[in-house]
């Protein structure tokens, strides 16, 4: 077995104990579809993890499922770096909205994860961080409006926004006129509970905030941008004018 193949089974092993605690009901056919591997994978790692001590019930009878004893604990997290910046960037928004709640714990949990991370990591990290903007509260007009984005477009806008490569959206404004755009996502802006991204539209060459839920569809182009200050977006952050 290669080392990619051995980390990547490490891993899945890890998520595997992850759901057999938490779920109460987990087949080897569902879990093999969700990891994307054949049920005849899944069994190997099971009786692997049972080899290592793991409290792994099965249930008997046709559609019985797999479930790791309540007792057992799963042990220490172990995050993978998209993760573990995901988590950073999560704290982040959090300290930036002032809230009371939790934050006494937070600083801790930044300090150690920062502290996982190489020197150059953790330069990347915090230039994620400042490219995360907090405004105020939507108002209630835009909030019983608002729904959450589709999976696929949180994912694509994600990965784009942290590897700075443009997007192909499809766009429906709030008069429900609805056309494909080229965007570069240089800003994430909250104004609780909406997400905006704040980007470079390439069809009006000009800055734009378009919000996350009106996007129907996106796809990475693999063409990368050069990051421009936030000054660059100013209108745009501060009225409506620019904003679709």
């Amino acid at each position: 077995m290669t080392r990619t193949n051995a980390t990547g089974r490490l891993r899945r092993m890890e998520l595997l104990a992850v759901q057999l605690k938490q779920d109460a009901h987990c087949t080897v056919k569902d879990l093999a579809l969700q990891h994307g591997v054949s049920a005849r994978t899944i069994a190997r790692d099971i009786s692997l993890m049972r080899d290592q001590g793991m409290q792994i019930d099965a249930d008997r009878g046709r559609g019985g499922g797999l479930r790791l004893d309540q007792n057992w604990g799963v042990g220490r997290v172990n995050l993978t770096y998209s993760e573990a910046v995901d988590l950073l960037i999560s704290i982040a928004v959090a300290e930036q909205m002032d809230s009371p709640m939790f934050l006494a714990s937070l600083g801790s949990v930044r300090r150690q994860l920062e502290a996982s991370f190489s020197k150059k990591k953790r330069h990347k990290v915090n230039q994620l961080k400042s490219r995360i903007l907090i405004g105020i509260t939507a108002s209630t007009y835009v909030q019983a409006s608002a729904s959450a984005p589709p999976k696929r477009v949180v994912q694509a806008l994600h990965q784009a926004f942290i590897d700075q490569e443009m997007l192909d959206i499809q766009y429906t404004r709030e008069d429900g006129l609805s056309s494909k755009r080229r965007i570069a996502p240089h800003y994430l802006l909250l104004k609780y509970p909406v997400w905006y991204v704040v980007a470079y539209d390439q069809l009006r060459h000009a800055p734009r905030m378009f919000r996350c839920d009106r996007m129907s569809s996106a796809t990475k182009t693999g063409m990368h941008f050069h990051l421009l200050p936030k000054e660059d977006f100013h209108p745009s952050l501060t009225n409506d004018d620019l904003s679709v």
